[in-house]
């Protein structure tokens, strides 16, 4: 049975995929609702947190919510890179699935109030940001400035382009885009996404940043960062590990002295420094 007296699903929970999404190349998003009227109603998440998706007959793999807790429809928005994400490749709309969790800490929004928001993503990066900044957004009047700088390779990479053109719009909410290399259509900018930093005069006091994307972009953008004045402890990103419990027990996702399902998967870059972790 699901533990619900905590809201955490701890064994699978039978699901229905509901749409499927395509997004770019080699990445969609699949609407699931649990079969279960009671799950479906208790089941409830943090920004930053994640959940274990069970493809039956493949396997198990941990994916971040890119939904925003307060009213999005239950989504996961995920890239095909092995076995598992290959089998949910092949599944339609009404086809089964398990899900459990949610797990992990997530983003801790109580401690940002009246603060500058900044985003920063890369590519798929803005899988694990888009719930925060949705959440942001439904709650403008608790923070400062919000800003969102995108990039991706080519205007086909960028990630929830529905979104993007919904972000663009907002009084009041600062979304900027950039492409590596543009297509002949392309009016926006063009560079590496740190060179937004400049373009949005983003501030450094009183100030958070979330950053995730690959390794290159997010060391650009952190050294960017710090030598404007941003401290290691204001800098916050995801790990990604590979879990088999989500409840800290199989150590699969430790790193030194730290489990990733239970302490993380957010962490302060300073965090990430002691950790000794690559990004």
């Amino acid at each position: 049975m699901s533990n619900m007296d905590n809201k955490i699903v701890t064994l699978p929970e039978i699901a229905t995929i509901e749409e499927i999404k395509e997004e770019i190349q080699d990445v969609k998003t699949f609407y699931i609702k649990f079969d279960n009227p009671e799950v479906q109603k208790n089941f409830k998440w943090k920004s930053g947190q994640i959940v274990m998706l069970t493809i039956f007959g493949a396997g198990e793999a941990a994916f971040s919510l890119p939904g925003a807790p307060e009213n999005d429809r239950f989504h996961l928005s995920i890239k095909r890179v092995g076995k598992v994400t290959s089998a949910l490749f092949e599944l339609e709309p009404g086809d089964k699935v398990g899900i459990r969790g949610p797990f992990g800490n997530g983003f801790p929004f109580a401690e940002f109030k009246g603060k500058n928001l900044i985003y920063v993503a890369g590519g798929i990066g803005l899988i694990p940001l888009r719930s925060s900044i949705v959440h942001a957004l439904q709650h403008r009047e608790d923070f400062g400035r919000i800003i969102v700088l995108l990039g991706a390779r080519t205007p086909n990479d960028l990630m929830y382009q529905n979104n993007i053109e919904e972000w663009l719009k907002i009084p009041g909410f600062e979304c900027y885009v950039t492409v590596d290399q543009a297509t002949a259509d392309w009016k926006g900018e063009t560079g590496f996404v740190h060179t937004l930093l400049d373009k949005a005069n983003v501030p450094v006091d009183n100030t958070m940043a979330f950053v995730c994307g690959p390794p290159i972009m997010f060391n650009s953008v952190i050294g960017e960062l710090m030598k404007r004045g941003l401290r290691e402890d204001n800098i916050l990103s995801t790990l990604e590990r590979h879990m088999k419990c989500g409840i800290g027990k199989c150590q699969h996702c430790a790193i030194g002295r730290t489990l990733v399902c239970t302490d993380g998967p957010v962490y302060t870059y300073k965090q990430i420094k002691t950790l000794g972790e690559e990004i």
